[in-house]
């Protein structure tokens, strides 16, 4: 049984960029902080934002973003388990004892309180108030206070939410978007992102091949090791194994074999029992045959606790069949859980791909100023004023390129602006934001500004550009 306490929730500003009716607001909805956790949930939403919004993942859209905290609070303190919810306002439970997805129950509740907040409320996020990995992505993203794991799901499931894309990495269902590509005879999405043009119908395809892919969620033991084999043609040059775990604290606690080859599996320094993301990429090749990857837990005091989540093989061509150059834009398969076949743009430079990964590719971040763009004007407003008999009207720009608070290093940026009054251009002043008027000052002026930034290559629906018109009613006094 549900219940929620407090009516209706009142959210403070975490980082605000703008005015709310013309930006992208994001907020952050209580889910299992009780009433004397109500600091501790403003403290993990602030710190999952500025995390997000300050490193280079959301950095060069931050003046797009309104960051919002609204606490509700719940009766029970933490996420269910195991397809239960607690008494919690959004009912957030994980399905299982797994470190994956966090569902909410209360899908209805999460809609109202977002409704009630009307233009301030344009992507909820549900926290759940649990130190362990998981997330979801949709109409509601979902993730939880984990200190290892919360701000990069925060991240990979808003590109789910905002872009919006599917996953990019192997086992997945749902494979669309910008960073998606399935039909070879098309055009590549992205070829104005590719590194080396490549067109039907002979489109070059990076050579690779999973030949083993298992979410294993098994709780590991040490009275017998979790295995399974897989076969490799032995035509692949390198290979990678790649695999996460929870539940595990030192290196001793476990071992990891490839065909009774010790991998040297350690733990992620300071992750505690969080899950994570391990590889070991090996640059030699796989005999053909049958091979076997192998878990065995050592500390018997880990039973109930330790876990395989995943593991997977991945075989490669040689560099000159598959480029693994980070930078490298192309056309990659991807394997999804029902062994189709989709394509993206890079190798591992995406964290929809790698959610350990702390950036987009570039073809999501060029979605993600779409995404944003379509949603709001470059310009905020107009202001009037006098300066004796002049009529002096300024346009109000969202701050971007040279208005930025602080410059963003590694980008190419500019805003160009053309001003008109009543239809005729004034053309002394172009690329400013102010018109200063002598004569005639009565009539409608317009301003037409356009954004440049080299994280953009294309813009067929005109994101980039906005107009806008204001009237002046009355000259200035003599």
């Amino acid at each position: 049984m549900q219940q929620v306490l407090g009516g209706k929730a009142e959210p403070p500003p975490l980082f605000i960029s703008g005015p709310r009716d013309n930006r992208v607001n994001l907020v952050f909805f209580s889910d299992g902080y009780t009433e004397t956790e109500k600091d501790k949930f403003l403290e993990d939403a602030t710190s999952l934002a500025q995390d997000i919004s300050y490193n280079q993942t959301f950095n060069t859209v931050r003046p797009l973003l309104n960051f919002w905290a609204a606490f509700t609070p719940s009766v029970e303190s933490g996420v269910g388990a195991n397809g239960k919810p607690k008494n919690t306002t959004y009912g957030l439970y994980r399905p299982g004892t797994e470190l994956r997805g966090v569902y909410y129950a209360y899908p209805e509740v999460a809609d109202a309180a977002c409704s009630s907040m009307g233009s301030q409320c344009d992507f909820p996020i549900l926290l759940g108030n649990d130190p362990l990995y998981g997330g979801l992505g949709g109409r509601f993203t979902v993730i939880t206070s984990s200190t290892a794991n919360g701000p990069q799901i925060l991240r990979h499931e808003l590109g789910h939410s905002i872009i919006p894309v599917g996953e990019e990495y192997d086992g997945g269902e749902v494979y669309s978007g910008v960073d998606a590509y399935d039909d070879l005879s098309e055009p590549v999405p992205w070829e104005h992102w590719l590194t080396k043009p490549t067109e039907p119908p002979h489109v070059r395809v990076e050579r690779s091949v999973m030949p083993l892919q298992d979410y294993a969620w098994s709780m590991l033991n040490t009275t017998q090791s979790w295995s399974t084999t897989f076969v490799s043609s032995g035509t692949y040059s390198r290979h990678l194994v790649r695999m996460s775990l929870s539940g595990l604290l030192a290196a001793s606690d476990l071992t990891v074999e490839l065909d009774g080859e010790d991998l040297k599996w350690e733990p992620k320094a300071g992750l505690g029992l969080d899950r994570w993301h391990y590889d070991f990429y090996r640059e030699s090749a796989l005999s053909g045959g049958t091979h076997e990857v192998k878990f065995t837990l050592a500390n018997d005091e880990l039973q109930g606790v330790a876990q395989l989540c995943s593991v997977e093989i991945l075989e490669y061509g040689d560099e000159e069949e598959f480029i693994t150059d980070p930078g490298y834009y192309g056309v990659f398969p991807t394997y999804s859980v029902h062994n189709t076949t989709t394509y993206r743009p890079t190798n591992e430079d995406c964290l929809m791909r790698l959610v350990t990964a702390s950036t987009f590719c570039s073809v999501c971040i060029e979605g993600l100023w779409h995404a944003l763009l379509s949603r709001l004007s470059l310009i905020d407003g107009f202001r009037e004023s006098c300066s004796g008999t002049s009529k002096m009207v300024e346009a109000d720009l969202v701050a971007l390129a040279e208005f930025r608070d602080i410059p963003v290093a590694g980008i190419e940026e500019s805003y160009s602006i053309a001003w008109f009054k009543d239809g005729e251009p004034l053309d002394a002043f172009t690329n400013f934001t102010l018109v200063q008027v002598d004569e005639n000052t009565v009539g409608t002026y317009k301003v037409v500004v356009e954004y440049s930034t080299s994280e953009v290559r294309k813009d067929e629906e005109g994101h980039l550009v906005d107009e806008a018109e204001y009237v002046v009613k009355e000259a200035c006094p003599k």
